[in-house]
């Protein structure tokens, strides 16, 4: 059996998809389609459930992923650790929100470059969960971190940490809300204030209102700019109120440049997940940066 087909095969079975399987093989549609149909000729039996939206593998097909992916992954391996000596230096690609990566995933992935220089190369970018999702299932990323959790076979997540987010203010809004922290939960107080956000749709504040308050605001938006560290430095000259991960407004909170308004007893939670490729975990230089993202992450708390 060739073992091109087989490659081709299992590609198709994680990603679901012709289309998907194309373009993570740098192959056609017709092409990917063409393989599929020599394989199923030659075992006499359909591997795929074609339907609207891509495929579903038939139990034979299933049977045939489950016995010959393991091995296909293992040759991947052997020929990523064989190739030469320099084979460790190979650019490792990481996608993900720009405030969470710049401040947090960045920083420890840089440790495994090493001080002499040796380690992997180090890329990134920046994007919303979908365009890192798919820019991860057609091969542009080896790393992803995203809060929406990837479904199907083509990709597998592991939850990395839990993000915290605080409502916060510069010290001058305290008096005039009549807040000076605590656990008093009334958004009454918060009424027609003015707050910044990354979006026009406030995601942050429509998520915490609806969590802390079981409200929805009825704030505007005074200041709508699409990264989180700007936030913060709006909301650190008294331009509104906002909501933001504990970890990016530690430093401004010790030093009091903006004051959390309320500590609820359960405060609202994001998760990020970190998502790879199906399989390619075999892959080394791959495994050790899954593998100290997920034991830096533990201690970020």
């Amino acid at each position: 059996m060739d073992l091109a087909l087989l490659r081709t095969f299992v590609t198709v079975h994680r990603a679901g998809s012709f289309t998907r399987a194309a373009a993570l093989l740098g192959l056609s549609q017709p092409a990917v389609t063409s393989q599929i149909r020599t394989l199923e000729r030659q075992l006499g039996r359909p591997l795929f459930l074609r339907q609207a939206r891509g495929v579903t593998p038939t139990s034979i097909g299933d049977e045939l992923a489950h016995k010959a992916a393991p091995h296909l992954d293992a040759l991947v391996e052997i020929a990523e650790a064989g190739l030469d000596e320099r084979s460790s230096l190979r650019t490792l690609h990481l996608a993900g929100p720009p405030e969470f990566t710049a401040e947090r995933a960045l920083p420890a992935l840089a440790e495994l470059t090493g001080s002499d220089g040796q380690g992997p190369a180090l890329r990134a970018s920046f994007g919303n969960a979908e365009e890192t999702l798919e820019g991860l299932a057609a091969g542009h990323h080896d790393l992803a971190i995203t809060t929406t959790r990837p479904r199907g076979a083509l990709l597998t997540a592991t939850p990395l940490c839990d993000e915290e987010h605080i409502l916060v203010a510069a010290p001058r809004w305290v008096s005039r809300i009549g807040s000076s922290g605590g656990h008093h939960r009334d958004a009454r107080l918060l009424e027609n204030l003015p707050v910044v956000e990354v979006h026009e749709s406030l995601p942050f504040v429509t998520r915490y209102w609806a969590s802390v308050f079981d409200s929805r605001p009825t704030s505007p938006g005074a200041v709508i700019v699409p990264d989180l560290r700007a936030v913060l430095a709006c909301a650190a000259t008294g331009a509104g109120l906002a909501v933001l991960p504990r970890y990016l407004c530690a430093s401004a909170l010790e030093r009091g440049e903006i004051i959390a308004l309320y500590e609820p007893a359960v405060p609202p939670l994001r998760t990020y997940f970190l998502a790879v490729r199906t399989g390619t975990l075999a892959m080394p230089p791959i495994a050790r940066a899954h593998e100290w993202l997920l034991r830096t992450a533990a201690s970020w708390g």
